[in-house]
């Protein structure tokens, strides 16, 4: 099988690996401000920030290394990554046209003294490897915050490259 082929077939069934996995995407969330949720150029699309939102609307709030654990934590990141999933699939209709994950910003809400925030954001950067693989590890940044809106525990957003078409 070439490699483009099996590219595709390999992304083909990202939300069965997603349930596979105990999770189902959230209804995609619409923007809070003067500003897309996506932008397209070309094949590259870029996601803006979005929350540690649940399925069920409520939010993980909190700052990290105060009220909020590292584990905790990285269950915020991972809800703010299905939350980028739902986005993603609002916008091109099939989570298999996602050829690479190229870059995730992981925001995370810290106390002062608090320096875990990478293994905080590994909940996001973990679900993105497990659905796309390979083409799910990307480059990324995990800075801590002073404040984030709503006491949110984690923001992150993405650049993904995507199928053409």
């Amino acid at each position: 099988m070439a490699a483009s082929e099996n590219s595709g077939a390999e992304n083909s069934d990202v939300e069965g690996r997603l349930a596979g996995l105990g999770y189902e995407l959230p209804p995609p969330a619409g923007p809070v401000g003067n500003y897309l949720p996506a932008a397209r150029s070309g094949n590259v699309m870029w996601l803006a920030g979005v929350g540690s939102r649940r399925a069920d609307g409520g939010r993980i709030s909190g700052k990290l290394g105060a009220e909020l654990s590292v584990e905790q934590g990285y269950e915020a990141a991972r809800w703010a990554a299905l939350n980028l999933l739902a986005r993603m699939k609002a916008e091109l209709g099939d989570l298999g046209r996602v050829s690479r994950i190229l870059k995730v910003v992981g925001m995370v809400n810290s106390a002062p003294d608090f320096t875990e925030q990478a293994a905080v954001v590994d909940g996001a950067s973990d679900l993105f490897v497990a659905l796309y693989g390979e083409r799910g590890r990307h480059a990324r940044s995990a800075p801590g915050m002073a404040a984030l809106p709503g006491d949110t525990a984690v923001i992150c957003e993405c650049v993904i490259e995507v199928d053409g078409g």
